[in-house]
């Protein structure tokens, strides 16, 4: 019995501490009155703590979401939360080409600003295709988000200085792109990682292009939330990764803090193009810093969604 008090005090010890190693909150006050936030998937997890943060620092706060009765009720829940009635939600499916220019083209008649954009929405590893026949993973998490920015970037630079922010993964790791099979859709795992390593090769390109005209790019890593991105997979996956999120996942507000950073702070301002998690910098392996590879993905995405 005492050998099993030891272990589970051991154990609890151990998550208390990493727990708290984690506790890393955004602590630059920045007000944001009179500027424009466009989040998108903007209704759960890291994206609604995002938006109910900027929405309290003053911002007019826009999330871009498919669902459209999710995103009027998180509507309503970020506006009480961060006491803000200038939050609102414009539809936007990242799975379809045609719905992004829609959106685009309605978004820059409405709104006459947009000072951030951050690029949340994201899709786990699922074996499924756009309905423009692209991998779901790499069609939502990169070319969506590049058509997406490249249709605003207009604005961003209007609104000078307007930032971009872009959630990655630090699973980035295990895998390299394959300008052969960029489309690749075998195994979920591998499918995710490669659509996250697109993401900070975008970053980094979207940087060296704009730079000197006013628009930075930051590519964040929000540590493993406790978000309900389970909610494509199966019951038993769902019952089993809840106790695994409970035991070592962040929750989601701490998740935001560092995307939250990157959107105010003067010191994240001094690194465009970099790689951020638990609101500072940090290290890329080599391969994932390659100017040459960022350079022929942009070309290749511009290609794929008809902008060259």
């Amino acid at each position: 019995m005492y050998l099993l008090y030891t272990i589970v005090a051991g154990l609890v010890s151990f998550l208390v501490l990493k727990w708290i190693k984690k506790r890393r909150y955004c602590t630059d006050l920045k007000r944001l009155d009179g500027k424009t936030v466009l989040i998108t998937g903007g209704n759960s997890g890291v994206g609604k703590e995002t938006a109910i943060a900027l929405a309290m620092r003053g911002a007019r706060v826009i999330i871009a979401c498919r669902d459209v009765d999710k995103a009027e009720k998180a509507v309503r829940d970020i506006k009480i939360r961060s006491h803000s009635v200038n939050v609102l939600h414009m539809e936007l499916d990242l799975a379809n080409m045609r719905s992004i220019r829609d959106f685009c083209k309605s978004f820059l008649q409405r709104e006459k600003r947009l000072d951030i954009l951050i690029n949340n929405a994201g899709i786990p590893g699922l074996l499924d295709w756009t309905d423009d026949n692209f991998s779901m993973c790499f069609g939502v998490n990169h070319l969506g988000h590049f058509l997406l920015t490249n249709l605003l970037l207009g604005r961003l630079r209007e609104c000078s200085p307007s930032r971009v922010v872009t959630l990655a993964c630090s699973n980035y790791k295990y895998q390299k792109l394959d300008f052969q099979d960029l489309n690749y859709n075998l195994l979920p795992f591998f499918t995710y990682c490669r659509s996250k390593l697109a993401n900070l090769y975008f970053t980094q390109e979207l940087s060296r292009i704009a730079q000197g005209k006013g628009v930075t790019s930051y590519a964040v890593h929000p540590g493993y939330v406790q978000s309900s991105w389970t909610c494509h997979y199966s019951v038993l996956f769902r019952m089993l990764m809840q106790v695994v999120m409970w035991m070592f996942f962040v929750p989601c507000e701490m998740g935001a803090q560092t995307v939250v950073w990157c959107s105010v702070s003067d010191e994240a301002a001094k690194h465009s193009g970099g790689y951020f998690t638990d609101c500072r910098p940090a290290s890329l392996r080599p391969f994932a810093r390659d100017q040459g590879v960022a350079k022929k993905l942009w070309e290749a995405s511009e290609r794929l969604v008809n902008l060259a």
